[in-house]
């Protein structure tokens, strides 16, 4: 007997109405506008209000539409286009390059034992120290990402003596430290891979997002001479921005194994 083609599964209310929404908002809404109420919305469609906020949940989350109090519902803005690329993560605050309203702040730096997971991920002996440097990447004066750089103590040994005490300019100097004597070691080598994810209730706290929201992880591995000196977790919000690529760019695609998980600090 003949196999046939296996049975479609049928396409969820909420996705439906989803796909009418995001055909009607681009028909007849700009940018900035607020689009009708739900019980507005509801009667239009014909559709029950529960499946009608299904509906905007899901084009929330993909940015296609954001909530403000007091307002309701608006038509959000496209999402920004952000380069990836740079040395060493790309330009400091007010710094060199920070042309088009991209900078990095720095939010701390701690130097800690390296994980057993880590020290895997730099090629380095469990328990060496690691330099963590925390910061946001804030485009036209929305923040769009979060990064831990981790560099370890034997890239940086030449760091000048800092008090190790947590918060305050210490851990801005220490910062900034670590990030000039990386510029120094002239990097010359990255490779880059970038997968999708979920900001954890820390990264989620920092790009202003609920814990979960879908994001974009972009993983970098900085080197001199063949040695891995720096490893950066860069997560990028999803719902706002759009990673771009140079001329030279290429994007390789590689199948990840059922159960891997990612890098953390």
């Amino acid at each position: 007997m003949g196999q046939g083609q296996p049975a479609a599964a049928p396409e969820p209310k909420y996705w439906h109405l989803r796909t009418v929404l995001l055909r009607t908002i681009e028909a007849e809404f700009s940018t900035g506008q607020v689009i009708p109420n739900e019980r507005e919305l509801s009667a239009r469609f014909g559709v029950a209000r529960a499946t009608l906020r299904q509906a905007l949940d899901q084009l929330e989350l993909e940015g296609r539409l954001v909530r403000r109090r007091g307002i309701g519902t608006l038509i959000a803005a496209p999402r920004v286009g952000i380069p990836v690329g740079s040395p060493v993560g790309g330009p400091a605050e007010n710094g060199p390059g920070s042309a088009g309203g991209s900078t990095w702040r720095t939010v701390d730096c701690v130097s800690a034992p390296a994980s057993a997971q880590l020290a895997l991920a730099l090629g380095i002996p469990a328990g060496e120290t690691v330099h963590t440097v925390r910061r946001l990447r804030v485009v036209q004066g929305r923040t769009m990402a979060a990064e831990s750089l981790h560099v370890p103590e034997s890239a940086v040994p030449h760091l000048p003596a800092v008090p190790r005490v947590v918060g305050g300019t210490a851990e801005q100097d220490r910062a900034k430290s670590v990030l000039r004597q990386l510029e120094r070691l002239g990097v010359d080598g990255e490779s880059r891979s970038v997968e999708l994810g979920v900001a954890e209730a820390e990264e989620a706290a920092l790009l202003e997002r609920p814990p979960g929201t879908p994001v974009l992880v972009v993983t970098t591995q900085y080197a001199v001479a063949g040695r891995l000196v720096a490893l950066a977790l860069s997560t990028y919000r999803a719902d706002t921005c759009k990673l771009t690529f140079g001329e030279m760019g290429k994007v390789e695609v590689t199948p990840v194994q059922a159960g891997a998980i990612r890098t953390a600090s």
